[in-house]
């Protein structure tokens, strides 16, 4: 049973995602938080699997709040999913920096975000589409590293290397698979391992560390 925590300062819609979340089988709501401060209480009491986070709350925002629920031992194995109205939101960086596993629309239809809590809860990165592009916007405008693509790369060999590199471009197991040849059990003890050499929490992570490292570049092809 996945335990999903519920964070909106609209109590109507707290409410709605309790109802939809608890109608699925393996998913139960463990608990509701109306603003940042009471989401990073609730996760440390509660230790849920999942956090749907909205962004714009009063006091402490879902950044702030996810940044401290994915900071905290006691918490470090708890996904968060942010969930806003706007999907050129100018946090999207900011959170998945914070160390956010996913970024959804609230106007998803309820079977995909049920279906988002899964593949979080999985230990897979999420991002919708549009929200993709703001992200890979956000990269185009970092300073570009220059010289070789090996900052904070340390340790990871050049197969692992190419799998960072189509990881970043939003290519799944198979994919990847299929484009390097590889068994799909090779591709996923490669991203265990890159998981593990760049401290990363999920795909989305690795996302960025590729393109913080200089592998991959937003104004031009990976390399």
């Amino acid at each position: 049973m996945t335990r999903v925590l519920v964070v909106d300062d609209q109590a109507l819609l707290r409410g709605s995602f309790r109802v939809l979340v608890d109608s699925a089988p393996d998913l139960t709501v463990v608990g509701e938080a109306g603003d940042g401060a009471e989401a990073v209480a609730l996760a440390r009491r509660e230790k849920p699997d999942v956090v749907l986070m909205d962004i714009r709350m009063p006091g402490m925002d879902g950044i702030e709040a996810t940044r401290r629920i994915c900071g905290d031992e006691e918490t470090a194995a708890t996904r968060v999913l942010i969930l806003t109205t706007f999907d050129l939101d100018a946090y999207v960086y900011s959170a998945l920096r914070a160390g956010a596993s996913g970024f959804l629309l609230k106007d998803t239809p309820p079977a995909g975000l049920l279906s988002a809590i899964e593949v979080v809860a999985n230990g897979d990165g999420l991002l919708a589409p549009s929200v993709t592009r703001q992200l890979i916007a956000e990269f185009a405008r970092l300073p570009d590293p220059g010289g070789a693509a090996v900052a904070g790369l340390d340790g990871v060999t050049s197969r692992e290397r190419e799998v960072l590199t189509l990881v970043a471009r939003g290519l799944s197991n198979d994919e990847i698979a299929a484009h390097l040849h590889l068994g799909i059990a090779t591709v996923k003890t490669h991203i265990g391992r890159l998981l593990h050499k760049l401290a990363a929490r999920d795909r989305a992570q690795l996302v960025i560390a590729a393109y913080e490292s200089g592998l991959v570049r937003a104004n031009r092809a990976p390399r």
